[in-house]
């Protein structure tokens, strides 16, 4: 089997199971509150079946083209999302409170997603031609403004939840690129203060915060959610109710259909069928992280690392606070949850990872670029010996001299 091969179909087979998986969940979750709301139980089916179809159709054409365009295309990319992230502030849709969306037609853009992507082709064009940071001061400059322009965007919409999933994003890129362990547990340790406070000073994200710590003592109000999310992965013992059958899916459970949906999953299929769910994921980290040990390309390398990293840490953040094991923060389930945005952009990011996994290496011998964050392993250049080696020939050609003329 030629290289990166096994990995390229693990997670070609992951993503398109996981895909399917999630319109088959999606139906389950709303069929009943869309048939009674539009008389149309596929209503939300249809929706991401189209998304779905488009997602997949950019995960071909990523998969064909070199990852390496990337890379020039990252400047455009970070300026465009920049201005996507103001523009939904002055003319986005606002739903619960919040302008996340630009709709265009029947089409709705979530301009967050796409600055997932363009954040992380930034940062590892960046770091692919210079040397790991060392220092905060190195990190913050440029990537630490620039990481903290979009998380600012994000908070004024308000997206908490998207502005600390770039964040660990980013670390799995820093930890590819060989960031000290001490810069990263400072840079950790500012991350986690700076969304502490801004959790702290607005007041429905302290409410969940608070939460979060005990949830039933305010079970019909900021603990509401995480506790019906309790009760269904409860009440789903090992082998579920069945699917379809779900209570809390019936005006119970808020958002059952989106950042929630792995509650429906423990309540209509049980720990098995949550195990299995995770046993998934856990194979695509497996399989990306493994394409992004063997690339030979810098930035290949960090991509793949940051694709892999983006996919299962959002997931992680989700099936953790759906069990009341970290806050809630609006982080829906990778192409499970329902959402056109974040499965269109996914599709399209893992299409770019399998680019990289069927790259074979050769990156760095075609590109003449070098890892240099691995250690100064290159060969010394010829001229660096040379005037060594001429000073010792010199003395020799003295020596003989004398010798004859002895």
């Amino acid at each position: 089997m030629r290289k990166g091969q096994f990995e390229q179909q693990l997670l070609l087979l992951v993503t398109l199971a996981l895909v399917a998986f999630g319109l088959v969940m999606v139906y389950s979750a709303t069929s009943a509150s869309a048939a009674l709301a539009n008389g149309d139980s596929s209503f939300y089916l249809r929706k991401q079946g189209l998304y779905a179809v488009v997602g997949v159709v950019l995960l071909f054409l990523g998969r064909r083209t070199d990852f390496r365009k990337l890379r020039h295309l990252a400047p455009m990319l970070i300026l465009v999302s920049i201005g996507l992230l103001v523009a939904v502030l002055t003319i986005g849709t606002t739903v619960n409170g919040a302008k996340r969306w630009i709709q265009v037609g029947p089409a709705v853009f979530q301009p967050s997603e796409f600055a997932k992507l363009a954040v992380l082709v930034f940062a590892c064009a960046y770091l692919a031609r210079r040397p790991a940071p060392q220092t905060l001061g190195e990190l913050i400059k440029p990537l630490g403004i620039l990481t903290g322009v979009v998380c600012a965007l994000l908070l004024a919409e308000p997206d908490l939840g998207t502005a600390i999933t770039i964040t660990v994003m980013l670390g799995g890129v820093l930890v590819v690129s060989g960031a000290p362990g001490r810069l990263l547990a400072s840079a950790g340790g500012i991350a986690v203060f700076l969304v502490l406070a801004a959790a702290w000073f607005e007041p429905y994200r302290r409410a969940r915060l608070l939460s979060f710590l005990n949830p039933w003592s305010d079970a019909q109000g900021a603990g509401y959610q995480t506790v019906q999310a309790m009760i269904g992965l409860g009440s789903g013992g090992i082998f579920g109710e069945g699917l379809g059958q779900s209570v809390l899916k019936a005006n119970y459970l808020p958002e059952a259909h989106t950042d929630m949906i792995f509650a429906i999953i423990g309540e209509e299929l049980g720990l098995v069928g949550a195990t299995a769910l995770i046993a998934a994921y856990a194979a695509f980290a497996y399989a990306g992280f493994r394409v992004a040990l063997t690339c030979k390309d810098p930035f290949g390398k960090r991509l793949a690392a940051g694709i892999t990293t983006l996919v299962c840490g959002q997931a992680l953040i989700n099936i953790a606070a759906v069990m009341g094991a970290a806050p809630l923060t609006g982080i829906t389930l990778p192409f499970v949850s329902y959402g056109g945005s974040s499965l269109v952009v996914g599709l399209a990011a893992v299409g770019i990872l399998l680019n990289i996994a069927g790259d074979d290496g050769h990156a760095s011998s075609r590109s003449g670029v070098s890892d240099r964050n691995r250690g100064n392993r290159r060969p010394r250049a010829s001229g660096t010996r040379g005037r060594g080696g001429a000073a010792r020939t010199r003395r020799r050609r003295d020596v003989r001299r004398v010798s004859r003329a002895v």
